[in-house]
């Protein structure tokens, strides 16, 4: 069985679900990636109208969480926590994928989740 793709603490379930309360006609909070920044890729987040046909759907504690399908193999065993300090909040992954990130954070060098017993080709 795969793993979960990505596991909200109560933190961050709490922080999406309202937050999409907030926005009428708002599904969702769209995770992704994408190339960028000094470490090579970025979290994207975005406010979902609609459930894409691919999107990976993850409903935990009263949050609706969807992750671009291009997203997945990247994101595979991520928790996704929402962290409060003096000077500000935030979400934060604790991607067992990344390998490095950059100082600020917001830049991360991840390589693609291989599944057990799947060995890649080399053509």
């Amino acid at each position: 069985m795969m793993p979960k793709v990505m596991t909200l603490t109560d933190a961050a379930a709490t922080r999406v679900a309202s937050l999409v309360a907030q926005k009428p006609g708002v599904k969702a909070l769209k995770i992704g990636v994408k190339k960028g920044g000094c470490a090579g890729m970025e979290y994207t987040m975005t406010w979902a109208d609609e459930i894409g046909k691919f999107d990976e759907v993850i409903e935990e504690k009263g949050a609706v969480v969807l992750i671009d399908p291009a997203a997945i193999m990247y994101l595979l065993g991520t928790e996704m926590d929402f962290k409060v300090d003096k000077l500000s909040s935030q979400f934060v992954f604790n991607n067992p994928n990344q390998k490095s990130a950059c100082g600020c954070g917001e830049s991360v060098n991840i390589e693609p989740a291989v599944p057990e017993g799947f060995a890649p080709t080399d053509h």
